[in-house]
Parts: C-alpha cells; sequence; structure tokens
C-alpha cells in the first residue's frame, strides 16, 4: 500500500476509533442518567446501514467513515411528545447535563489509558537510549559517545523515545535539567544539560538535535557512497571504500571525518588515508582541498566524497511491561502525557512555541498513523492514544461548540441559579465556529507548510 493510500487508511480507522468512542461516552451516560437517544451513527452522511433497537434508537453505520455523533431528544431541536418531555436532555437536573457533556472526553482518556496498557503489554520496539557523538551544550555539559542516558530529570528514559520525548519540554522552556548516564567507562555520572543557552529561534522540532545530541543508531558508517569527478579523492578512493583512519587517526562514523579533515587542511600537505577495500585494507595518500557547501556557501575542508546511504538499523530495546504492572504504567503515563499537552497549550496561547509546529492538520495525522501502523501495532497504539488524549482534553476547552463550551454554560448556570439566555448561547456558537474555523484553517496551512511546501 503507498504512502499516500495508507496514510488515507489509517486515518479514517483513527478518526473512526476515536470519534466513535467519544460519542459512545455521551450515549452511555446520557442513557443512565434517562435521556432518550434518538441515533448513535457511526460515521456522517446517509446511512448504510441502519437498525432499530428495543430501546427505540437508531443505530447506524454511515458512508462518510469519519466520527459519528449522538443525537439525543431535545425540545429545542423539534417538537417533543409530552410523555416524552421528561427524557428530553433539556429538562434534565444540570448536574446530568454535565455529566452527558464531559463523558465524552471521559471516555477518550480511558481509552488512552487502555490502549497505553495494551502497548505496554505488547511492547514497543524502539532503539536503546545510547549516544553516538555529542557537541554543542551536550558535550559541554560532559556527555560522550556510548554513554547511556538512564533519565532526563526524573523520567527514566528506557528507550531513545523517551529519551526525546522528556528533552523537549525542557528545550522548549529553556529550562536546565540533570541528565544521568551510565558511562561508557562503566559507572553512573549526572551531568547539568544547560538547555536555558539554547540560542532563540532555534528549530523547535529538532530540539534534540540543536542540543548537540547524536544517538548512537543514527550514526552513518564511514562508507563512500560517491566521489565527484575533480575532486582529491577523484581516481584516488572509490565507491564502497569504509574509511577507517585519516593520519593515524582512527574513524568509526562518517562525523568523525570532517574535524579529521579539518586538522589535515590547517597542517597542509597530503597524509595516509586508510581504507577497507572489500578484503584488502589500503593506505592512500591524498591531500584535501578547500571546498564550498551547497546550502550555504561556506568553505571546509573536504576530499570530495559523500557517505553511503545507510540502512535503517534495528531496533536493539523494547518498552514492555507485564499485564498487572502496565496498569499503574498505564495511568501515571497518560496523566504525564496530560500534563505536558496543557503545557504545550500554554506555551502556544503565550507565544513560547510557535503555533506552527504545535497545531497538527490530517495531512500531519493521517501520515503519524500510518508511520506507527508501518512499525507495528505497539507504536500504533501508541498514536492512537495521544490523539484519544488530545481530542479528550481539546474537547474541555472552553470554546462553545465544544464540550467544553457546553460545560462553561452549564457551570454558569449553577452559579447564577437559571440557564444562559438563547442569546448568549447563540452568540457564543457564532464566536466558537469563528475560532474553529480559524484552528481548522491554521492546521491546513501547518499541514501545506510542514508536509507539502518543505
Amino acid at each position: 500500500m503507498s504512502e499516500f493510500f495508507g496514510s488515507i487508511w489509517w486515518l479514517i480507522v483513527s478518526l473512526g476509533i476515536l470519534v466513535t468512542f467519544h460519542e459512545f461516552g455521551h450515549f452511555w451516560v446520557a442513557r443512565r442518567c434517562g435521556v432518550r437517544v434518538l441515533r448513535f451513527s457511526v460515521g456522517f452522511g446517509k446511512p448504510l446501514w441502519l437498525r432499530r433497537g428495543r430501546d427505540g434508537t437508531e443505530y447506524a453505520i454511515a458512508a462518510i467513515p469519519l466520527g459519528g455523533y449522538v443525537k439525543m431528544l431535545d425540545e429545542r431541536e423539534g417538537p417533543v411528545p409530552p410523555e416524552l418531555a421528561a427524557q428530553a436532555f433539556n429538562r434534565q437536573p444540570v448536574w446530568k447535563r454535565i455529566a452527558i457533556v464531559v463523558a465524552g472526553p471521559l471516555a477518550n482518556l480511558v481509552l488512552c489509558v487502555g490502549l497505553l496498557w495494551a502497548m505496554f503489554v505488547i511492547g514497543r520496539p524502539d532503539y536503546a537510549p545510547v549516544l553516538g557523538h555529542t557537541e554543542g551544550l551536550a558535550a559541554a555539559a560532559g556527555l560522550h559517545g556510548g554513554d547511556t542516558v538512564l533519565a532526563v530529570g526524573d523520567r527514566a528514559t528506557p528507550t531513545w523515545s523517551e529519551v526525546q520525548l522528556a528533552l523537549l519540554p525542557a528545550a522548549l522552556d529553556r529550562r536546565d535539567v540533570a541528565v544521568r548516564v551510565h558511562r561508557r567507562d562503566g559507572g553512573e555520572s549526572t551531568y547539568e544539560l544547560r538547555l536555558s543557552q539554547l540560542p532563540k529561534g532555534f528549530d523547535e522540532r529538532r530540539a534534540v538535535e540543536a542540543i548537540g545530541l547524536t544517538p548512537r543508531h543514527l550514526l552513518v558508517p564511514a562508507v563512500i557512497g560517491r566521489v565527484a569527478p575533480g575532486t582529491p579523492a577523484w581516481g584516488v578512493l572509490a565507491e564502497g571504500d569504509r574509511i577507517t583512519a585519516i593520519d593515524g587517526e582512527p574513524v568509526a562514523t562518517w562525523d568523525d571525518i570532517p574535524p579529521l579533515l579539518q586538522k589535515l587542511g590547517e597542517r597542509g600537505g597530503p597524509a595516509m588515508i586508510e581504507v577497507a577495500r572489500k578484503d584488502e585494507r589500503l593506505a592512500l595518500e591524498i591531500a584535501p582541498a578547500r571546498m564550498k557547501r551547497p546550502d550555504d556557501g561556506r568553505e571546509y575542508w573536504g576530499l570530495g566524497v559523500a557517505a553511503a546511504r545507510a540502512q535503517e538499523p534495528a531496533k536493539d530495546a523494547v518498552l514492555r511491561y507485564g499485564a498487572l504492572a502496565a496498569v499503574p504504567a498505564a495511568f501515571a503515563e497518560t496523566a504525564h502525557q496530560s500534563r505536558e499537552l496543557l503545557a504545550m497549550i500554554g506555551r502556544a496561547f503565550t507565544g513560547r512555541v510557535s503555533v506552527q509546529n504545535t497545531v497538527a492538520g490530517p495531512i500531519t495525522i493521517a501520515r503519524a498513523a500510518n508511520a506507527g501502523a508501518q512499525q507495528g501495532p505497539a507504536w500504533f497504539l501508541t498514536i492512537l492514544a495521544m490523539l484519544s488524549l488530545s481530542l479528550g482534553i481539546l474537547n474541555l476547552l472552553p470554546i462553545p461548540i465544544l464540550d467544553g463550551g457546553h460545560l462553561l454554560y452549564y457551570l454558569i448556570e449553577l452559579v447564577k441559579g437559571s440557564p444562559v439566555s438563547e442569546r448568549v448561547m447563540a452568540a457564543g456558537q457564532y464566536v466558537g465556529l469563528a475560532l474553529i474555523a480559524g484552528l481548522m484553517g491554521l492546521a491546513f496551512y501547518n499541514d501545506i507548510v510542514n508536509n507539502l511546501v518543505r
């Protein structure tokens, strides 16, 4: 399945599950509060399948599989027979209406816990949190390649993904954080990563890179993939050569090469480049030359070679718990991610992070769902859990037409002792529609910029 069609399919599956579960929360609590539910629909539009239950509710599967809805008996939406008036939503005490409204987002939080539990039990394959190369703030803090990150702050980091998730909020807040590692030479140490010194305007999507950390699994082997004509390497080095040493200094990865060439160029003159070529070990004399980077025009000392395309390394770590241990772990992770999501919303509203990197549209969601599905069930469950959590929390924002907006009206009603006037509710609907339209427009814009333009 191509990425395009795969993304569409997994978007439909994801939204279908999440929104249907959300609406089921409203449905389940409404029924238990004595409210008559007219229709529970999976999807929108014309029903492809329709059945009326003994309770009088129509259960439908509709043509547009992007969510669903629950339609309740309500005197504000049409005439209600007198004998059924007591079952109308608008006739219920305010506490019942609050319970029905909150049930949808709460269902998404429950679903998030369940999905994370399943992910922990299945086991999510990942990369070990081993550093491959450090520079900048990471090197200044004392971190070295080969160190294994055990914790960032008070959050344990059993996998590299956990390292990234722990470092991102600290980087966005430019907050210094302690990093506990198992050193490459044995023993444990804790270093202070001074993220308060991150430069202004760094790429928030590449926070770990800006800190100066490269994980071991992203290190590029020192294998030549291309030799440019007319350069010092032309006719000397060949595609497939693995550079093992430069001027007597050992080379383990491609990142080791630039500083050695810089040192050699400043010294001047040729040096021996040792390479492994098939079954041979060769020592070849070569001198670097000044070259210009095609992206920014900066000069550097180089040979005129490019790295071979590296294959994705195999996962070497698994995030897994037993069935019982996964229960508290799922609750703890849901609570942690809820706090982080609320903090991210706060950063966006206060301008501390770019809304371009915080508001995602359907293209981004579709690609994330497809990428998660391609990596296996545990990763897809992780993506689904985070989407469910986002849907639940965002629906609680006090924006009219969202569940949080209705909840706000009912809380005002509790305080003042009478319902909010229809005029105020109508005005709120217009404001809510404008806000949602603006958010959707921003989400689509971010999708275009982040996925199609770049």
